[in-house]
């Protein structure tokens, strides 16, 4: 082996690997880091990583550095400590509901979540053994009813999923604190911008960071935390043993997005309440649903849980069937039409065939989505081009 003027070994051949280059200085943007393994220098070395008595990595299943860069970003917005990232938003609900629940126990389900959440609480729990069932978030009496000796977790969204009614996550969490139950809480579609769980109450919080967080429908992650030190290892522990690892790609550009979170935030936040007010009234529009207007069923209760941070997310219903929406679609041509939300550009979705397409057509009906229900997540583009085309894109669905 020959030597650099620096003293370390240089490989004889390129098969072994080269030791990272020293330097004085530091990178400004943080290095993309996709080794799998870490070698450690000694079988005690080693120990002393598993052990915790010195600090780096071993295996990127259970720890890498683009990860903990990113879940400390996110702690910091939720005032928390100690969250990991995983793999996507359903895999940090995962890690939630099955690292704590076990055989026998009861979990209460908000009635309006995200489809796949509904589609866990309705099949792949009660295959395990855990009993579920669901509650109206914005009723704490019925929240209580739902109770039983064995339960043992609430789970809500702050706002739903994409009726947009706002949960009261006070009175909520006020009764859990009373049975001993733990509040976990969907914070995806709130953000920490709007909102922080923990200051309310939660034990739990949970993040799809593919959505608002990182903004850019490149990556998808999930983030979640544990007030408690004890249930957030239980969650991490088995985070890793089912593997549900985080790409350090994927971090690393989620990361990138986290910079311009809040920019992003507050300009879609303006632009939803624009396009949720011109929506209003026009011709074939059945109703709109926006946290920020005064005609929101929850106004009241948004006021002081949310004050002016209401949101990017829009809803509406036309007139006029499965035709007027497959009409409305195609006319909003330059707005992509697509299951998702928080991508910086605005998104159109429709309820009835991505989100909840698992319900039947009397689910969506209870929880207020028919043919003609649209969520829109609003991105940055100018207010008056959104204004304009979805204009357009209504009446060219009322027209026929």
């Amino acid at each position: 082996m020959a030597r650099h003027e620096h003293g370390d070994m240089m490989p004889t051949t390129p098969v072994r690997r080269t030791a990272w280059p020293a330097s004085s200085s530091r990178p400004v943007g943080t290095p993309l880091q996709p080794s799998v393994v870490y070698a450690a220098e000694s079988p005690d070395r080693l120990d002393d990583l598993y052990e915790g008595r010195d600090r780096g990595y071993s295996y990127a299943r259970e720890a890498h550095p683009n990860a903990e860069v990113l879940a400390t970003k996110i702690d910091a917005l939720e005032g928390a400590s100690g969250g990991f990232v995983v793999g996507s938003g359903m895999a940090a609900v995962t890690a939630a509901l099955m690292g704590l629940l076990e055989d026998g126990d009861h979990l209460i389900g908000a009635d309006q979540l995200y489809g796949r959440s509904l589609r866990m609480l309705g099949t792949e729990l009660p295959r395990l053994g855990i009993a579920t069932s669901l509650a109206d978030p914005t009723d704490v009496a019925a929240m209580e009813a739902a109770i039983r000796p064995e339960t043992k977790m609430i789970l809500i969204e702050v706002v739903s999923n994409p009726t947009l009614r706002v949960a009261d996550l006070d009175g909520i969490a006020a009764l859990c604190k009373r049975h001993g139950i733990l509040l976990a809480v969907d914070n995806t579609f709130t953000t920490p911008r709007a909102i922080r769980p923990f200051e309310h109450g939660a034990d739990i919080v949970i993040h799809s960071v593919t959505k608002l967080l990182a903004g850019h429908s490149d990556a998808t992650l999930g983030y979640v935390v544990a007030r408690d030190p004890e249930l957030n290892a239980r969650m991490l522990g088995f985070a890793v043993t089912l593997g549900l690892t985080a790409s350090p790609f994927d971090c690393w550009l989620a990361e990138r997005g986290v910079y311009s979170f809040e920019l992003r935030y507050d300009r879609a936040e303006e632009n939803a309440r624009a396009l949720a007010d011109h929506l209003h009234g026009l011709p074939g529009m059945e109703r709109v649903v926006y946290p920020g207007r005064t005609d929101h069923p929850d106004h009241n209760r948004i006021d002081a849980l949310l004050g002016t941070r209401t949101g990017n997310m829009v809803t509406f219903e036309i007139a006029g069937g499965r035709e007027a929406a497959n009409r409305l679609v195609r006319a909003a041509q330059n707005i992509a039409f697509a299951p998702t939300l928080g991508d910086i550009g605005t998104t159109l979705s429709h309820p009835a065939t991505s989100s909840h397409r698992a319900l039947t057509p009397e689910g969506r009906a209870a929880l207020g989505l028919s043919e003609g229900s649209f969520r829109v997540s609003v991105g940055v583009e100018p207010a008056e081009l959104l204004c304009a085309e979805f204009e357009a894109a209504v009446r060219a669905a009322a027209g026929g």
